[in-house]
């Protein structure tokens, strides 16, 4: 039996329908995402509500993001009540299998997942140290331009330490009210979603983060 023209042309669409999703999925997980800033750590630099680009194509190239960018990540497990020092400065993360539709609705759809947004401090095998309401790298002292002249680093357990292999040490510009890598330790690289590249939102904010 011949198909009618008019369910030929159904299927056409639902097709059609199926490929842009699946390439909207492809783009946004592994080029560029959009997202908002639902925290005041990163002040002054970013406000709540603005709305930034997010580049992810470190996925493909394998290229970490450095000292002084701005990432997103998976939000730790307990982030907020967990505290590290410096034997073990590391954040923990739950291992748990999702199965494959949870674990799409997850980590490529993101629902219920909780991100922060904070800056790249040092990068594995650096020494880092918190004193002086100051952060030393190697020995020498890291100049932060994007800070507030009258922002102070404090670190009460997490202060003299070098960052694992395969981690990274993140802070928020608002120090003093930003829960981060001093409270709950480095971020694995594979928890790492993606570094900001613009700001979009408000338009007259629009351009480069640094």
């Amino acid at each position: 039996m011949r198909m009618s023209e008019k369910t030929k042309n159904i299927l056409e669409w639902i097709a059609c329908i199926a490929i842009a999703v699946v390439l909207t999925l492809l783009f946004r997980y592994f080029i560029a995402t959009p997202t908002v800033v639902q925290q005041v750590s990163m002040y002054p630099t970013l406000k709540e509500n603005q709305r930034l680009i997010v580049t992810r194509t470190f996925r493909i190239t394998k290229n970490m993001p450095k000292r002084g960018d701005i990432v997103t990540f998976e939000a730790p497990l307990n982030s907020s009540s967990i505290t590290v020092d410096n034997s073990n400065p590391v954040a923990t993360y739950l291992d748990e299998d999702r199965g494959l539709f949870s674990g799409f609705l997850y980590n490529v759809i993101e629902i219920t997942k909780k991100s922060f947004i904070k800056r790249v401090i040092a990068e594995p095998g650096e020494h880092v140290e918190i004193k002086d309401g100051k952060v030393f790298i190697n020995g020498k002292e890291l100049k932060e331009d994007y800070l507030k002249p009258d922002v102070v680093t404090i670190s009460e357990s997490c202060n003299d330490f070098i960052v694992p292999e395969g981690y990274l040490f993140c802070m928020g510009d608002n120090r003093m009210k930003s829960d981060d890598c001093r409270k709950f330790g480095c971020i694995p690289f594979e928890k790492i979603e993606g570094k900001v590249i613009c700001r979009f939102w408000p338009l007259n904010t629009f351009g480069s983060v640094k």
